[in-house]
Order: structure tokens, then sequence, then C-alpha cells
């Protein structure tokens, strides 16, 4: 059997200021063929797992390109049609194969393409055959369109939220896609449309039982595959929103009927049953001061590099200052050039320093102090699941009792060695800020006396009742009265 591997993704904020062109993916990360490392990163599992059921069952497994680039904003054209016909070619030089698997996001959005990943799963289907087993691994925070699943043979996505199980999901696909190719199962899929945005976290209830029930129902009275899509609403394409999608073993009813089942479950947690409460600063910090024990970990969820924005909010900060007897952190912070000067001067180094609030109106005002250079690094490499993610060079300033870290590389806050590399002690921090949005839960939580969610006011669209969507299909909650509810 020939297995064949690729991997293009990032995740398209199409309201963020940030653009990307084809520097963006090969600065990030690009990989052409066969230069893969032996770990997975978020979007490319599938070219691990697909290594090692190649190694362990003797198939032959062709790897193209595997790219990504940092979740920004709307992708140019010339940048994923090269990366796209780059990987069409491979395939081509590797007909004939019998399965094809890609390691996709979900959400990437080029100028004139609205689904660049239905484009490319189409396109691919072209090029391998009506016999070829096609099957992609996806982000939950997708934009799942009928042109995916109509070109796609299997389709999975994470189902945790912190992405726990890219991996685990990668394995998953591969093994669905070669029994197919053996003629063992029938996958046939059933799509439910909640015509409604209703994300859910997995750190918590209800979604925490919910998953683990889903994964329950896997494997047993001829269900193969249930994926909650749970979409971006930072995307404005006509496919945003949630969705089910069930693959059973040959019996199309079967799946139909539970994808709509799980849906209504979804949907009847209404518009807030499934998400955290959000503080503002000041409420946040007053939640703190009021809770035992230290740090209390605070997400500041719509200024998360991983939604596609800057990560330059200045808010928090402006709030911590406010109270300069609190011991805290933040980070990490986007700002290239204050890294650069920070950089230059020096650990000791006492300097006056501008820093944040650079992207857009919603980043805040810039911070101006003299902060003391507590660390600097030449790449700040922090863990993320089974990866290693680079925020670049970084340097840690310190305003009194506030340590905030900066990056010159755009990444969310995945893990404390965020701050530990760069001499934090975070066990001394009554309040610690990420800049995240949920990913950061697996790693900080085990350390946390408390964790709160942020609400200061974007860049990100937190509230999608004031986000002016051009191309979303209607009705769509909470945009509009639910159609059927």
């Amino acid at each position: 059997m020939r297995l064949f591997v690729a991997s293009l993704a990032t995740e398209t904020n199409t309201f963020s200021p940030l653009y990307v062109d084809r520097s963006a993916f090969e600065s990030a990360f690009y990989c052409p063929p066969g230069t893969h490392p032996p770990t997975p990163t978020l979007c490319s599992a599938p070219v691990v797992a697909a290594r090692a059921r190649a190694a362990r069952e003797g198939l032959t497994l062709i790897e193209g390109t595997a790219t990504w680039a940092e979740p920004a904003g709307l992708v140019s054209r010339e940048a994923y049609e090269s990366l796209r016909d780059e990987i069409l070619d491979q395939l081509r030089a590797a007909l004939p194969v019998d399965v094809v698997l890609f390691g996709l996001h979900g959400s990437m959005v080029a100028r004139d393409y609205d689904d660049c990943e239905g484009d490319l799963l189409a396109r691919a289907r072209e090029v391998a055959g009506p016999r070829a087993v096609i099957g992609a691994e996806l982000d939950m925070h997708c934009h799942l369109s009928e042109q995916m699943v109509a070109a796609a043979d299997v389709i999975v996505a994470f189902k945790e939220f912190p992405h726990t199980d890219f991996l685990a999901r990668a394995e998953d696909l591969v093994d669905l896609c070669v029994r197919k190719a053996r003629g063992e199962i029938d996958p046939v899929p059933a799509l439910f449309d909640c015509r409604a945005m209703a994300a859910f976290m997995t750190s918590q209830e209800p979604g925490r039982s919910f998953v683990d029930r889903m994964l329950a129902m896997e494997g047993h009275d001829g269900i193969l595959s249930i994926t909650v899509a749970h979409g971006f609403s930072a995307g404005d394409v006509y496919d945003m929103g949630t969705k089910v999608l069930v693959y059973a073993d040959g019996d199309r009813a079967k799946a139909a009927a539970l994808a709509e089942k799980l849906a209504r479950e979804i949907l009847s947690w209404g518009p807030s049953g499934a998400g955290p409460r959000h503080y503002k600063p000041e409420e946040a910090i007053a939640e703190a001061l009021a809770t035992p024990g230290q740090p209390v970990v605070m997400a500041d969820r719509w200024d998360n590099p991983g939604g596609g924005v800057a990560g330059d909010s200045t808010v928090m900060v402006e709030a911590l200052l406010r109270h300069p007897e609190i011991p805290a952190a933040i980070g990490a912070m986007w700002d290239p050039v204050a890294v650069a000067f920070c950089r230059a001067a020096g650990a000791g180094a006492e300097i006056a320093l501008r820093f944040g609030g650079k992207a857009a109106p919603t980043s805040g005002t810039p911070i101006d102090a003299t902060v003391r250079v507590r660390a600097v690094t030449d790449d700040l490499l922090i863990p993320f699941e089974q990866s290693l993610v680079s925020l670049g060079p970084a340097a840690c300033v310190t305003l009194g009792n506030l340590d905030v870290v900066l990056a010159s590389g755009r990444a969310q806050t995945f893990s404390p060695p965020v701050f530990t590399s760069l001499g934090v002690d975070l066990a001394a921090k009554k309040i610690v800020v990420v800049k995240s949005s949920n990913h950061f839960h697996a790693a900080f939580a085990p350390i946390a006396a408390r964790v709160l969610y942020l609400d200061t006011g974007g860049p990100y669209p937190a509230d999608l009742s004031k986000v002016v969507y051009r191309k979303v299909r209607r009705p769509l909650a909470p945009l509009d009265p639910h159609p059927w509810l």
C-alpha cells in the first residue's frame, strides 16, 4: 500500500490587520519532503502518525511538504497557490497512491479563496483519482464546508480544547483511511449544521463529559468517527459556525441521526452554557486577591496570538501597574522592536523602554517606563504537548513587582517556560497573565491556585453581536434568533 502525506495550515482571522505571505510559512515552519522532525506540530501530526503506521506494517510512505504559518490575517493568493501547487505536484509525482493524508487547519482564508482546504482537497481528488482514499485532520476551530466533506473520504478534527490530542486524532485518521483502503470499513458521512456558533471547552463541564461520551461511542454500533467542528468566529466566510460530522460504517441514516442528536445537545446548553465567565481587568484582580494561594492565572483570551491577532495589548499591563503592590507577570507580548532594544542593552541593564500597543487601536496605548532587563535569550522555545514552539529572540523586563515577557515571534503562551526560562518564579507571583485562549490550561492549571478568563475588549472579535459579518450564512445564532429552537 502506498500512502502520501502533506500538511498546509494556518488559522485566518479575517478581521486582523496582520497579513500572511509565503515568507510567513517559511519562517514559522516549513519542511520540504522528508525533513519533518520526529515530533508533530499542531497541524502536521498526520506525518508522524503515518510514519509510525508505515514502519509498523511495511507500507510505502511518500512525504510531501509540511508547512504552517502562525495565525494572522488574510493569506496572499500567491502564498496559498504556490504552496498548494507545490504539494499537488508532489502528489502527482507519487502516483499511484492508495491513501492521501493531509494535516490541515480548516480555517485558512486567502485572497479569492474563502475555503482553502476545500479547494486543496477537491484538487487532490482530481489528481489522485476516485479510488484513492483521501483523509484530512482539522483543528476543531475550523469552517467545515460541504466541499471538504464531499472531496474527502474521512475528516477527523481534534476533540480537545485545549488541543492535547492532535497526535491521537491523527492516528485515528490514518487508521480509518488504511482500513477504508483495505475494504474493511465503508465510512459514510452525515454533516449537521447547528446554525450557530456554539464552541465549548473540554477543560470544564459540560464539554468534558460530552467529549468523553463521544470518544466512548466511536468504534461501537457501527459508529466510526465523531467530529464537532466548533467553528472560528474570527473568520467572515460562508461556512462559519458549529457543525457535527459523523461517519457510520455503511449507514448514512445512523450517522445522520447521531449527528443531529449531538448537535441539539450542544445547542441545549444555550449561548453561554458551555463557556466560562469573563472578567473585566479590575474584577479579575479583585477575584485574584480574594483567592487563597497563588498564582492566579488569567487568560487574556481576546489578545491571543493563536486567534490571529498581535498579542501586544497593554490593557492588562496598565491594570496591573495600577496595583504596584501585587507581584505579577504577563506574557508573552509581541514586540520585536522592544526585544531588540533589550537584547542590545543586555541583562541587568536599566533602560527607558516603550513596548506594546502598536498593532491596532484595541491594543491599547504603548507603555513608556524605565525597566530593568531581567533576562534575554536568542530563542525562547516552549513546549506544547509533543512539540516545541519558538517565540524567537525574547526578553523579560521588570517594572517594580511586575515582570513582562516580550517576544519577537507571535505565538500564544502554551506553558510556564515562557516565564521560567527567563528567570521568573511563578510561585512568587500572585497574578500571572497569559496571552492565550485556552491552550495554556493543560500546562498552567496544575500550578494555578485558580484560573480566570479575561475580557479586555479585543482585538479578537469577543462580542459576536457587535461584529459586522458580510459573508456568513444567515441566520446564524447569536447574530440572529435561532431558526429552529
